[in-house]
């Protein structure tokens, strides 16, 4: 799967950013505890997790392939989880779908950085 490569490099994004305690979705990475919603019992998983200064960030790869209410969910979630921790929400936008991303940010109220990858 490729999101599975940029997965990989969000990452060591967080690694190379000054990031601690790093749990990924990938292969040879602790995998972050996943988050489950009572009314429907969907589950959702972050795709890298990562502390700095005792605060949890958390970081979503953002893909345009992705189904847009799901991952409106999600971010929804992790972004009042990264608050509520003082941490942040980093979204990982692959080269090309960084407009994406940041459609969805205006699109509703959450708040947190886009990081392009390459």
């Amino acid at each position: 799967m490729i999101k599975q490569i940029y997965v990989v490099q969000a990452a060591d994004w967080a690694r190379v950013h000054g990031f601690a305690d790093i749990k990924a979705n990938a292969e040879g990475y602790p995998t972050p505890i996943a988050y489950g919603r009572q009314q429907d019992g969907e589950s959702f998983t972050p795709d890298v997790t990562g502390k700095q200064f005792n605060h949890t960030s958390y970081f979503e790869v953002v893909l345009k392939t992705s189904e847009r209410e799901h991952l409106l969910s999600k971010l929804k979630l992790l972004h009042q989880l990264a608050t509520l921790q003082g941490g942040q929400l980093y979204l990982m936008a692959p080269k090309g779908h960084a407009p994406f991303a940041k459609s969805i940010l205006l699109s509703s109220r959450i708040s947190a950085e886009v990081i392009p990858l390459q």
